[in-house]
């Protein structure tokens, strides 16, 4: 099973997990997302390239800004990782809860 660790690595501070929750619920600018957060704007844009390089988001430019967005096809490949883990260890469960104890032997 192939994994992408930028995914995990990415999401696994806090403060990418939360931009990127905000941008679940609507695309956003540099300057829009660092009035809601306790982190300066230089901060913000260093979180959005580490989301950006593991394909969670995208932008494009509107006039002076760029718009920052949920990127689909990342979020897909990120469930279907998720989907892949929670079905094997699923099956692993099974396999173990269905193996004869010694007082059924």
């Amino acid at each position: 099973m192939t994994t992408n660790a930028n995914y995990w690595t990415a999401l696994g501070d806090p403060t990418r997990r939360t931009i990127f929750e905000l941008l679940v619920e609507q695309p956003c600018s540099v300057s829009g997302l660092a009035r809601v957060l306790p982190v300066t704007r230089p901060a913000v844009s260093q979180h959005l390239k580490v989301l950006k390089d593991a394909g969670l988001v995208a932008d494009r430019r509107s006039g002076k800004e760029r718009i920052y967005r949920i990127d689909p096809d990342g979020l897909a490949s990120l469930r279907a990782e998720i989907d892949r883990f929670w079905s094997k260890t699923l099956a692993g469960y099974k396999l173990a809860v269905e193996q004869p104890t010694e007082d059924q032997a």
